[in-house]
């Protein structure tokens, strides 16, 4: 996408999609009912359809809590093979490789359970476990992403209706998931960033009646 950028003052990521603090999400996702934006049909948890990209460190915290994961899965993929055994290069994961979810009836093999959203999460929720470090980055970064030394939107991010209601800004909703897992200095360029933006946009001012 050719999309406009503002410089980030920051060691690994020197820039960012200008729109990532103007365009919207849905504030719940768990509460939203999730549809295809060109087809108009419902798919819940449309984001986690094609699986996620896994750092092997991750994949590693997700076995060592298998058990307790594994609890909360469907008969059928309790034990089945949870992780395509490809490994690829990746210079921007942690360990530089990275592996693929499976995809198990048109979705994340961790949606397979009897509630929405990612078993992983509501492992850690249940069990009062600290989720980071073994929830894949990359999901509790969307709709955010990132690629060689810029932040930037997902692909498909427009894809799904939660893309299309009014909630809070991408870079709000997930403003504490870039701290944790990039460190507070990059909240910092990116509150600058953000703040460049806004006062740039023009201000909408009442109609006269």
């Amino acid at each position: 996408m050719d999309e406009p950028t503002i410089a980030l003052d920051h060691p690994r990521f020197r820039s960012v999609w200008a729109s990532i603090f103007t365009r919207r999400l849905v504030a719940d996702c768990m509460t939203h009912a999730c549809a295809m934006v060109d087809t108009h049909t419902e798919m819940l948890d449309a984001c986690c359809q094609y699986g996620s990209d896994v750092d092997l460190r991750e994949r590693a915290a997700i076995e060592a809590r298998g058990d307790e994961i594994r609890a909360l899965l469907r008969a059928e993929v309790k034990h089945s093979r949870w992780f395509d055994p490809e490994e690829e290069v990746d210079a921007d994961y942690p360990s530089g490789r990275v592996v693929r979810t499976e995809v198990h009836d048109g979705g994340c093999v961790f949606l397979a359970h009897d509630l929405r959203g990612c078993a992983i999460h509501r492992a850690a929720l249940e069990g009062s476990w600290d989720l980071r470090g073994t929830k894949p980055a990359i999901c509790r970064l969307f709709p955010l992403s990132y690629e060689d030394d810029a932040i930037v939107i997902a692909d498909e991010y427009p894809e799904y209706s939660c893309a299309h209601v009014d909630g809070p800004t991408l870079y709000r909703i997930t403003r504490d998931a870039l701290a944790d897992i990039f460190g507070e200095p990059l909240v910092v360029a990116m509150d600058a960033a953000e703040a460049q933006v806004l006062g740039a946009a023009p201000r909408r001012l009442p109609v006269a009646r």
